[in-house]
């Protein structure tokens, strides 16, 4: 299903006008099924594929990952999810080298094409072990890693490079107070630093009056996303000293993937919390970021899938490093898959006892009133955002957010295979 955008969305020096869901049916030998959805990001998985071919160009060959995804799964038994990710990701990374010709494709790009696939793999599962709580979901070693029930999620909503001074002040008189900004805009190295600060300055002037009882200084926490575009340790730096200049160092809580993967160095004098994303591919690669002195892991169960982010979640908790959940631009049914992670973890240094999840499909997507309307859980208090916060309740924890609800919009795409 092909989403359109209200506008083109920045980020990574390029822009997406719509995103592919899709959705994905398995059915177990008992006759049970199930359904899960993922949301395609080609411009976030792997830029070099964005662009190198069109748009729809991208997203046809992530979804034939899907679908190559798919196959391999016929007549496979397994005990849990868990057991799959990894051959699944390693067969379906391969088969995407081939199709795309692209020995650097990045991992991200494979798991993000899993993610409905291991979606309906958890629900199917759960169908058979008559399993309705995300807590039993969890298996067993991984469950002190998810061990909190925040009552409260911090909704993150995302500045992206053309939002205009006036919907980022709407933003936070709605009650929105951890802002995520997207920086490393196009151009070149030195035009990108310009533009990164020139609009920094901006965005300041606009944010710098609000105030939240979740930090220490009552100032508006920033969380900057450059997804890669810094190409230097020098550049980040100079970003951090403009924000000095113009009195807003002690407000940034997050710098998320400044440098490029390939740029593989100590980043511990960096004087922020530096937060690996889109490089922590699998636990591998996060203990590697880790090591390399990244304080921060961005989860993101919703493009890499809740078999992958469990093992790299576990990874960052057994090192103390923090985590939060990031967001994809996703549909409202995985937006409550990433809140129950969200609110599990552990909470963020410096922000009170409340979970953190970026979120923001309700800006971006043309449809959003329709696509939440889809969902069965569309009137519950815990889907919507108030005064800055989700707001999850006993319902929301013993229903897991109404993942494991059918979905007749959904269903009915596949009626012909029950």
């Amino acid at each position: 299903m092909r989403e359109p955008l209200r506008t083109p969305f920045g980020f990574k020096g390029g822009y997406l006008s719509e995103l592919w869901q899709s959705v994905s049916y398995l059915r177990a030998a008992s006759g049970s099924h199930a359904i899960g959805l993922g949301t395609q990001s080609v411009l976030w998985s792997d830029a070099g594929i964005f662009s190198s071919y069109t748009e729809s160009g991208g997203n046809a060959l992530m979804y034939l990952l899907t679908g190559k995804a798919l196959q391999l799964l016929r007549n496979i038994s397994f005990t849990s999810p868990m057991e799959l990710i990894d051959p699944l990701y390693e067969e379906i990374y391969r088969y995407g080298v081939r199709i795309t010709d692209y020995p650097a494709l990045r991992k991200t790009f494979a798991l993000n094409a899993l993610v409905s696939v291991d979606n309906a793999l958890w629900l199917l599962y759960a169908k058979e072990n008559h399993i309705r709580n995300f807590d039993q979901l969890i298996p067993e070693g991984f469950q002190s890693t998810f061990s909190e029930k925040h009552e409260k999620v911090a909704a993150i909503p995302l500045i992206s490079y053309n939002a205009k001074p006036s919907e980022i002040c709407a933003e936070a008189e709605k009650g929105y107070f951890f802002m995520k900004i997207k920086i490393g805009q196009p151009g070149t190295q030195a035009e990108m630093l310009q533009k990164d600060m020139d609009r920094f300055t901006g965005i300041h002037h606009v944010l710098k009056d609000f105030r939240t009882p979740y930090t220490e200084s009552g100032k508006l926490p920033y969380y900057f996303d450059a997804n890669g575009r810094y190409e230097t340790k020098e550049a980040l730096m100079r970003f951090l000293d403009h924000a000095r200049k113009i009195g807003a160092f002690d407000q940034i809580t997050i710098v998320e993937e400044p440098f490029p993967e390939s740029l593989q160095m100590d980043v511990t004098d960096i004087p922020v919390r530096l937060a690996a994303d889109e490089t922590a591919h699998t636990a591998t690669d996060t203990i590697e970021r880790i090591e390399m002195g990244y304080r921060a892991v961005a989860l993101k169960p919703i493009a890499k899938t809740l078999s992958m982010t469990l093992k790299i979640a576990q990874a960052a908790a057994d090192r103390s490093v923090p985590c939060f959940c990031a967001d994809l631009t996703v549909n409202p049914v995985l937006v409550e898959w990433n809140k129950n992670v969200a609110a599990r973890l552990k909470p963020f240094p410096g922000i009170g006892h409340i979970g953190l999840m970026e979120s923001n499909g309700h800006q971006n997507y043309v449809n959003w009133n329709s696509m939440e309307q889809h969902t069965p859980f569309y009137h519950e208090r815990w889907r919507k955002v108030e005064q800055g916060f989700y707001h999850t309740t006993k319902q929301f924890f013993a229903q897991g957010g109404g993942i494991f609800d059918p979905i007749p919009h959904y269903e009915e795409m596949f009626i012909h295979q029950s």
